[in-house]
């Protein structure tokens, strides 16, 4: 497995990678910073998925390296996805195209480019796990449309997460979504129809969200152990994801602006990009927030550049946090089981309870408008009055004059009610 480090007397990245056999490492002219990083990884990322199909060609990525002249990291010899493969299937059909396997791989070395680290071993992981058991052996022109169906049948009888007896109908969405692109990509360059269509996706149940009260909250918060005391109080008051509070580092916490500065996540125990570019957002610190911020830098901000990290000064595992500090302290409270992540739900919540704007909101959460807020969250956005409609039933009564006898008195009698 690569690496993108940077050397201690220049502060410049450079790429450390194995190939051949040996080690190689290739200066850049880059500062250190994650921008910079970000490029160099998915750089490496291109480089080790060639070096897996034996396409790496040292010069193409190196042009200027010495080391691309030594004949030990001489070019080696490309090939082509449908080389070396049978042209008729084990029936005596004609194959269509080269077999699944050989093009998913293909596939990969050309879309992860534009991913992000954490979708590319989700992708990995999907072909190793589904893809190929299945359709592996087979010409990628020749699965057909009632192979897929069959596919899609077998997950719901794969074994779910987190004790579900079976693949949730949004994890099989999700497994089958990539499919459509990869047959997509295939029916183009070897000619022949796509076997995905009239294939819809699954219905998925509505997810409910189910944020804490404010009493819960304070609860919480009162009880939970000191040295994780900041770190809930700013979850459950700044509506910052998972990732992006265990990323976040001091340099884009700005105390005299009273806010926080969304610019990296971590994602698989990797620094990355946020979510979204909408995601990339300056929070505004509320006195919790703001309290628990300060706190926190007397505890952690000399030997950490993370605000919440380990002993070690590394950010913290928020899955090993979940296990011994949340669930066990629900259980405690006897407060039903529910993901740290209901703490972002709760943000929003009690900004919309507390009748905040909600484009402000949106953009405390890091949405792009008021769409997913009133989605997600329509049925806790107050109404003064604890009656819809009651309002429009007062405008009509202020023009009363010009209304029938008869409507008025309904409308009384509505509102009385």
């Amino acid at each position: 497995m690569g690496a993108i480090r940077a050397r201690k007397e220049t502060g410049l990245l450079f790429i450390d990678f194995r190939w051949e056999g040996k080690r190689c490492r290739e200066q850049t002219n880059l500062r250190d910073n994650a921008t910079n990083r970000r490029k160099l990884e998915k750089m490496l990322q291109q480089i080790e998925s060639e070096i897996k199909l034996g396409r790496f060609d040292y010069a193409r990525f190196f042009p200027e390296s010495k080391s691309a002249e030594n004949p030990i990291f001489s070019t080696s010899p490309i090939k082509p996805v449908g080389a070396a493969l049978n042209t008729t299937t084990e029936d005596g059909a004609e194959q269509k195209g080269p077999l699944f396997s050989a093009f998913i791989e293909e596939w990969l070395v050309e879309s992860q480019i534009t991913w992000r680290r954490s979708h590319q071993v989700n992708i990995r992981g999907m072909i190793d796990k589904y893809y190929l058991p299945a359709f592996g052996t087979v010409g990628v022109g020749n699965i057909t449309r009632a192979d897929l169906l069959k596919f899609r049948s077998s997950l719901a009888k794969v074994a779910g997460r987190n004790g579900n007896v079976t693949l949730s109908a949004n994890r099989i969405n999700k497994i089958m979504d990539p499919l459509r692109r990869i047959f997509e990509e295939a029916a183009d360059r070897y000619d022949f129809t796509t076997p995905f269509v009239r294939i819809k996706p699954l219905k998925v149940p509505r997810s409910d969200v189910q944020p804490f009260t404010l009493a819960e909250v304070r609860q919480i918060i009162d009880s939970v152990r000191p040295d994780f005391k900041n770190y809930y109080t700013v979850r459950f008051f700044s509506g910052m994801r998972t990732g992006e509070i265990d990323g976040l580092k001091w340099k884009y916490v700005d105390f005299e602006r009273r806010v926080i500065m969304v610019r990296e996540t971590i994602v698989a125990g990797e620094e990355d990009y946020t979510k979204t570019d909408s995601s990339q957002r300056d929070i505004a610190m509320c006195g919790p927030v703001l309290d628990a911020l300060e706190n926190q830098y007397r505890a952690t901000g000399t030997m950490s550049e993370y605000v919440f990290c380990n002993l070690q000064g590394l950010p913290i595992d928020h899955n090993n946090i979940t296990k011994r500090v949340w669930y066990p302290l629900l259980a405690h409270l006897g407060l039903e089981k529910r993901r740290p992540y209901q703490s972002r739900h709760t943000a929003a919540t009690l900004w919309l309870a507390a009748g905040e704007a909600p484009e402000w909101i949106a953009r405390q959460m890091g949405h792009a408008n008021t769409e997913m807020l009133f989605k997600v969250y329509s049925r806790y956005v107050p109404n003064l009055t604890r009656r819809d409609g009651s309002a429009f039933e007062r405008l009509l009564l202020q023009g009363q004059s010009s209304l029938p006898s008869q409507v008025i008195d309904a409308i009384k009698q509505e509102v009385q009610a």
